[in-house]
């Protein structure tokens, strides 16, 4: 299904459900009838999806930015085309050890011949749902792993990517075969379709509101869901650590796509004495980064809905007696372009927008502490963030941390969480998402780990086959010593 180009605008008809269900069958009978591709079957795949990505980076740059109105392109080649590319290679200098055949051991019954082996095979079809943020990373790396692990797939492209979605509908096919990857665009109930479809696995990414209905269309089929979703990501700054560095990486972060990141500093704990100093180290920051709204290193907000979301947000903050302070010398907003200058809002109240919600974008939210358990009781009280962020360098206090608050992950020190770290699993916990990709673990996600037991030509269970005896009363005795 090709979209069609009216004047500036994409359009694409809505593929009926038959059109998914044709693309599944093609691909599951691909499957059956070459079920278990070869190592270096799997590595060509992986060559040909990286090959694609440096061929048309460009192209899928400038897709990328019209999508968000203005993105910057040091931003996608960084956070998108980087782990994408760089991540394949980690992937096949690791695939024929995680492609090996495990044995078991049997205690004493392997003296008589018998193995046990797991055997990680392929699952099948894979379903991918994608979100607008980071496009083609949460594609092309979740696509790194399903081939690895031998699968076949089909994505399903947010609605706020239609530029990116047409460039991979009519160029990816060059590359790989529809019997083994199919992009669609979203145009209003594909995804709602894709979701119902009989996978045998389907990954999401996207918020915690649309993983419970893609779980539920999900379990009509018992297909098993792994699911990514956000959360309201902590960087906790303890009194040891320096106040510049700490500003400098957890900006440096939350400005990144103008803080339009999952695992994005949500807010920030500090020590009560240190918020001024802070905002001082943020706001030069600010000045020597982005030092304007039409910075081309300033990447827009993605839609008019997301944008004024945020300013909402700020407003109710104002009226609630939050300081909210505009960290840019000029507008604090611009309509034409979508961006919002950064922003630091002090003394936000609990109930206030910006503490309840995931924000989503430049503002950061500074909160105070006096005793580092306060910090984790607050954590606590709330939903399971994707990631926290301890800056100390006392290992006990991060320790205290890693142990006493409950995270899909933790960067100790930066708040720049898994860009690069190929060999860390990636996934939340809670109602910041189930499962794990990236990694070895992505290879097993995407793979059955099949046990398989080998009886030799003497069974022993022969001493006990009915009628029961003596020896059958020896047999047990002895098993069960």
């Amino acid at each position: 299904m090709r979209p069609k180009l009216q004047g500036n605008m994409m359009h694409t008809e809505l593929p009926p459900t038959s059109q998914l269900e044709d693309a599944l069958a093609l691909q599951r009978q691909a499957y059956l009838a070459h079920p278990v591709p070869s190592l270096d079957e799997r590595k060509k795949d992986l060559r040909t999806l990286q090959r694609f990505i440096r061929e048309h980076q460009d192209a899928l740059v400038a897709a990328i930015s019209a999508d968000y109105g203005h993105r910057s392109r040091h931003e996608t080649l960084l956070a998108e085309v980087f782990p994408a590319v760089d991540g394949i290679d980690h992937i096949i200098s690791h695939l024929r050890g995680w492609m090996r055949v495990q044995r078991r051991g049997l205690d004493w019954r392997s003296f008589l011949g018998a193995s046990n082996r797991v055997i990680p095979q392929p699952l099948g079809v894979v379903g991918v749902i994608v979100p607008w943020n980071f496009p083609l990373n949460l594609s092309m790396v979740p696509l790194s792993y399903i081939f690895a692990a031998g699968n076949r797939a089909m994505v399903k492209m947010s609605e706020n990517s239609r530029h990116l979605a047409a460039y991979l509908i009519e160029h990816m096919p060059a590359y790989l075969p529809p019997e083994k990857l199919q992009f669609f665009d979203e145009t209003g109930g594909v995804g709602v379709a894709f979701s119902k479809l009989k996978f045998d696995h389907l990954l999401f990414t996207g918020s915690g509101q649309t993983g419970k209905a893609v779980m539920v269309a999900a379990a009509q089929n018992l297909c098993p869901v792994t699911l990514e979703l956000g959360g309201k990501a902590p960087a906790i700054v303890c009194d040891d650590f320096p106040l510049p560095l700490a500003a400098e990486r957890i900006m440096f972060v939350k400005l990144l796509n103008a803080g339009q990141i999952c695992t994005t500093v949500d807010h920030a704990w500090l020590p009560a004495a240190k918020v001024d100093a802070f905002v001082t180290l943020a706001r030069a920051l600010v000045a020597k980064r982005y030092p304007s709204l039409s910075s081309p290193d300033y990447t827009a907000i993605i839609d008019q809905r997301a944008f004024e979301r945020l300013l909402v947000a700020l407003d109710d903050a104002r009226s609630r007696g939050a300081q909210v302070i505009s960290l840019m010398d000029g507008l604090a907003f611009d309509r034409a372009s979508r961006k919002i200058a950064p922003h630091m809002v002090l003394n936000a109240p609990p109930q206030s927008l910006l503490l309840q919600r995931e924000i989503f974008g430049p503002i950061l939210p500074l909160r105070t502490y006096d005793q580092l358990d306060d910090v984790v009781t607050s954590i606590n009280a709330g939903p399971r963030p994707l990631a926290i962020y301890p800056f100390s360098y006392d290992a006990t206090k991060v320790q205290h941390l890693i142990d006493h608050v409950m995270s899909g992950g933790v960067s100790v020190n930066d708040a720049l969480f898994h860009v690069g770290q190929h060999d860390l699993p990636f996934g939340g916990v809670g109602d910041s998402g189930m499962g794990h990709y990236h990694a070895r673990e992505g290879f097993e996600t995407f793979s059955k780990l099949r046990p398989v037991f080998y009886q030799t030509r003497f069974s022993s269970l022969k001493f006990l086959f009915p009628p029961y005896g003596k020896l059958a009363d020896w047999v047990l005795r002895f098993l069960i010593r």
